[in-house]
């Protein structure tokens, strides 16, 4: 288990996650180097971590997918430790439900997303079958999670102080590159992107304000979920009118344990996560959500068995982090299905 300090600090990583540790102790109550040294003992156990991605206008431009995947007997692990070694699969569940495998996919447009899925997802041995659900909208996902560790009022204080004044969207190759450096450490100080980039600390600096204030990229800070009081994923199919599929959505958003809602292709039209306490809570939500919203069908769900990769952190058995594969979601898909074979 974490200490109170711990998830307190979680908490005010999850608000700023680039907050100056002078201010994280601040909100604390500790020293600086104290909060800087329990963040660095977090990451080296896997038990906490920054994630960074594409979000906004940058992440529309990209097409998104969830896979069903069925697989042969005894294959899911070996298939999903296959699968999320991939950088254009950002997480992978292995799941009790209508599938063996949820994983997410995101490439550069359609075409790749569909070359993906036929040349190197459904030929990988181990693989039965397949069913792609295309997402059209992404309304809410996981960095609007939080421990709820800190007061209100000191995530406002901290959120306040913390926060970039906006900045025009600028998104280029340098803003890729710099995506996966702060998929490698979410806090990487500018001096060390600028000399990783080959630019100046201050255009370093500059360019990395730009993306998070603007909105092209998002910072999270993840919790270990064996450590997380919601340690239990479920996942839901629903079938919702397509006239109120966004106010619904919108409803969703602010249900607690909701963790992700996204419009999907297929018999379902939109793919809700929610994380719980266990999986009596999962049938609560179930209860929560059709008593609030009864126009909605629950289609499918699933309860997840172990994740083993999350927004490109690859877990052990216990859900702590273990390495990183860098999300680089434009990284050409035929070239290397070519070397592969």
């Amino acid at each position: 288990m974490l200490t109170e300090t711990d998830l307190s600090l979680v908490n005010v990583l999850q608000v700023g996650p680039r907050a100056p540790w002078s201010l994280v102790g601040e909100t604390l109550g500790i020293g600086p180097v104290t909060a800087a040294r329990r963040w660095a003992q977090l990451v080296s156990d896997g038990k906490a971590w920054l994630s960074a991605y594409p979000a906004g206008s940058v992440a529309s431009r990209l097409a998104i997918a969830f896979v069903q995947i069925d697989c042969a007997p005894g294959k899911p692990l070996e298939v999903g430790a296959a699968l999320a070694a991939d950088p254009h699969i950002p997480t992978v569940d292995y799941v009790a439900g209508p599938c063996d495998l949820l994983v997410h996919v995101v490439a550069p447009d359609l075409r790749g997303l569909t070359d993906y899925v036929v040349h190197r997802l459904a030929a990988l041995p181990g693989v039965a079958g397949t069913r792609t659900l295309v997402s059209a909208r992404m309304f809410s996902e996981g960095s609007r999670w939080q421990v709820h560790a800190i007061s209100p009022r000191q995530r406002e204080t901290l959120a306040v102080r913390a926060k970039q004044p906006p900045a025009p969207v600028r998104f280029d190759e340098l803003d890729r590159h710099l995506i996966l450096l702060l998929g490698e450490d979410g806090r990487m100080s500018c001096s060390t992107i600028a000399s990783r980039l080959g630019v100046s600390t201050s255009t370093a600096r500059r360019r990395v304000d730009a993306a998070l204030a603007g909105g092209a990229v998002r910072l999270r800070c993840e919790l270990a979920r064996s450590l997380s009081p919601a340690p239990v994923t479920t996942t839901m199919w629903l079938r919702v009118p397509p006239d109120r599929l966004e106010s619904t959505a919108r409803s969703l958003a602010t249900l607690p344990e909701v963790r992700m809602c996204a419009a999907i292709s297929g018999p379902a039209n939109l793919l809700v996560v929610g994380w719980v306490r266990g999986p009596a809570d999962g049938v609560a939500l179930e209860s929560s959500l059709v008593t609030k919203l009864p126009w909605v069908d629950i289609i499918d769900r699933a309860v997840t068995l172990r994740t083993v990769k999350l927004m490109g952190a690859l877990l052990d058995e216990s859900g702590h982090a273990r390495s990183h594969v860098p999300l680089d979601f434009w990284a050409p898909v035929l070239p290397r299905l070519m070397a592969d074979r």
